[in-house]
Parts: C-alpha cells; structure tokens; sequence
C-alpha cells in the first residue's frame, strides 16, 4: 500500500484525521503561547510531552518511541516472518511503513473501515475511529534469527553488537515469550489505539508474517522526561530517577544511537533493544517489612531520594548503600560506565492458577551497543541484587532497531536490503 501515483487523489480526511490534526494544533498554540503543553519537534531531539491526543511525527533520522517522552501505554509484539521470499519480506516492510505513516498521524489505513466494497474485507479494522493520534509512536525492531544462513540474503549484515543474550544466573525463559524476527513495539495514551496498530500490522503481514509473542503494558516504569513526575513500578518505588532525557542529545548520541563508526553502516542512526518479561513475586513483597524494601532498592519508598539523600535526584553514595542494593549494582558507576535508556512498562496478565497475579515489569532498554549496555549491567545484577528474591526473569528478547524513515520514499530496514 504505497502513497499514491502522481495525478491519483489521495482520499478525504476522516474525522478522527480532523481531531487529530486539531489536537496537535492545540499542542502546538499552547506552547507557542507559553504554556505547558509543548510541541514535539521532528527529528532526533523530541521535545518533552504535548497534549496527549497529538500526533509524534513518523519521519526523522531516529525511529520514534526511543527518546519519545514515554507514552502511557503499551502493545509490544514479535514476529516469525513465515515467507522463505526476500521480496516478499520487503514488500511487507514497505506496507508496514506506509500504515505506520497514517496511523501515528491519526488516519485510517488504506481507505478506511467502510465505504469499499462490500464483498472485500476493509483495509482497516475499525476500532480507533474517532479517536485521536494519542501520541502513537511505532518502532521496528530486527532480530538477530533474521539473519540466519540461508534466509534472505543477509549473510554478514547482522550487526557485532546484536548479541545472543548471555544464560544469566536466576533465568528462567519461556520459549514461547522470547525471540523473534521482527517487533514492533507500540506506544500510545490510548490503550485502543496501541492496540489497534498492532492488529492492522498483523493483518496486513497475514501469510508473510504472524504474531508469535505479544505484551500489553501500562503504568510507564520508566520516563525520558526529568522535568514530569517520575513513575512508580508495581513494588511501589519510583522508577527511572536517572535515566537518560529525551532532549540530552549528548546523552543519547554517546549512549543510544549508533554511530557511522560502529560495526554495521546500514544502523547508523539506529539502536539496540532488548526486551525481558520480569515476573514479580508480589504476594511476597507485600509482606516484606519497609526497611527492607527501601534497602532493597537503595531509596526511600516516598520521597525517591537516595540512602544518605534527601531528595529523588541528589547524586546517590553509592558506599552508603548495601553491597546487594538495586540502584548500586545498576549505577554506570558500578559497571564500568555502562548506560541504557529505560522505557519499561508494568503488567497485570491475571492470575497464574495458584491465586498468585501475574504481574511485573516489561523491561525495555535501548543503547548504542548491547555487549557495553545491557549485558555488564544484568550480569551484576543477576549475581548479587538483593531483588532477585522477589522477580524472575521469564522472556527475553533482543532486536536491531534501524533508524528513522526519512521521507516518503523510505521504509523501515530499506538500508539494510540495499
């Protein structure tokens, strides 16, 4: 479903496209007038939260949903590509793009969910008409079976820095929620949007791709907005006092996005993402005194502020701390300056039959290079974190994420096949 020919009309707006267009110019005349609510700018430095019914724009040199200012929900899903054709792989990718372009600003797909033909299915499922943008942000991401020998022409193009994760101490993954070839992590204010996105992704991939995990999450754990109010994880403690702000484009070129001096030329501009489902012992934790919650994480439950701190933001003493505390062992500080961009999510998937909820973080962190991010902070923590008492780790999963579409021309990986 590419734009259309030259001298072929594109189709009407539709109301939710007028509510969403409507909605971003409202963000953007309060910000012009000095208010609260600012704009999001193209490109690679967002700036913090607009209004949560606009549009983030889908074009610029980074894939939106990394340094966006964290949504307040998630539809993350991973993907078996089921065709053995490179072309057909492409030409998925292509249509994929070309349907994130008009849901993140707010359009149907295609021509809409009704008024085709009446004998053919709709090119679009229907269920976010009338709503708006809500800040949808979709993000592709390449797995590292993707470019196995033998499938599709990839021999040599996986990336040094995508690794297979390392077996950690504590692990115990479930086959059936790791892995994958392609993700497609969805963020949005509006659950029903998020969701929707991804079922029009699938739909469209039907025959050439299919589902084969999928996480809601709502209750952001983590923020790349220092300036709002930091979340809180289902443990009751604020999350990601000190990760890396949306607008510290210092922070991020250094530690997020891949340089043109990495490994692989064609992620320049990119990330890598690893995604791990972390099931939290609940009913044990809530019966975990106080005190040993706060030495547990290393803070204090209400305030946020470091052990021998007064507030949420004051540089921590590390030594202050115990040897096993979460935010110690977590700290760049600890593991040779290692740094990640957090922006996970919290879970509720009901009850797992012994009346014990299911229930934890969805851990999403990006950064330049997994072997120089991820791995040396887990590797400490799994060894050593007190926490361990009170989470497993039961999915993990690891993705390339290319960099931005550029224009109408571009797609998601066009790099890459080229």
């Amino acid at each position: 479903m590419g734009p259309a020919s030259p001298g072929e009309r594109e189709p009407a707006p539709s109301r939710r496209a007028l509510l969403g267009w409507g909605g971003a110019g409202l963000a953007l005349g309060a910000a012009a007038a000095g208010g609260a609510v600012a704009a999001v700018r193209a490109g690679g430095d967002p700036e913090p939260a607009a209004d949560s019914g606009a549009a983030v724009p889908f074009h610029g040199p980074h894939q939106a949903g990394i340094a966006t200012a964290v949504q307040d929900r998630l539809h993350f899903a991973s993907f078996d590509v089921t065709t053995e054709d490179r072309a057909e792989l492409v030409a998925l990718l292509r249509e994929w793009t070309r349907a994130a372009e008009r849901m993140t600003a707010g359009h149907t797909v295609g021509e809409g969910a009704y008024g085709g033909l009446a004998e053919s299915p709709p090119d679009d499922t229907g269920e976010a008409l009338g709503l708006r943008p809500s800040r949808l942000t979709l993000t592709v991401g390449f797995g590292p079976s993707l470019f196995a020998r033998g499938r599709f022409g990839l021999d040599g193009r996986r990336p040094e820095a995508l690794v297979d994760l390392p077996k950690f101490p504590g692990d115990n993954l479930d086959a059936t929620r790791s892995g994958g070839d392609l993700c497609v992590q969805a963020c949005a204010d509006d659950p029903q949007v998020a969701v929707h996105a991804i079922r029009n992704l699938a739909r469209i991939g039907m025959g050439r791709a299919s589902v084969r995990w999928s996480q809601l999450g709502f209750g952001k754990t983590s923020s790349t907005t220092p300036d709002a109010q930091t979340p809180r994880n289902m443990m009751g403690f604020k999350d990601g006092t000190r990760n890396i702000a949306g607008t510290d484009a210092a922070a991020l070129k250094k530690h997020v996005w891949v340089g043109g001096s990495d490994d692989a030329g064609w992620m320049t501009g990119g990330s890598y993402l690893v995604a791990r489902r972390i099931r939290m012992h609940i009913e044990t934790w809530d019966r975990a005194p106080l005190q040993e919650q706060e030495d547990i994480f290393g803070r204090d439950k209400g305030e946020g502020a470091p052990v021998g701190r007064s507030a949420e933001r004051d540089e921590p003493f590390l030594k202050a701390m115990l040897p096993t505390a979460h935010v110690r062992l977590a700290h760049p500080d600890t593991n040779d300056g290692a740094t990640i961009l957090r922006r996970g999510y919290s879970f509720t998937d009901g009850t797992d039959g012994l009346g014990r909820l299911d229930a934890g973080l969805f851990f999403l962190a990006y950064q330049r290079d997994v072997r120089r991010g991820f791995v040396p902070v887990q590797r400490s923590l799994a060894a050593h974190d007190a926490l361990n008492e009170y989470i497993q780790h039961v999915g993990s999963a690891v993705f390339a994420v290319p960099p931005g579409v550029r224009d109408k021309d571009d797609w998601w990986g066009r790099a890459l096949f080229s």
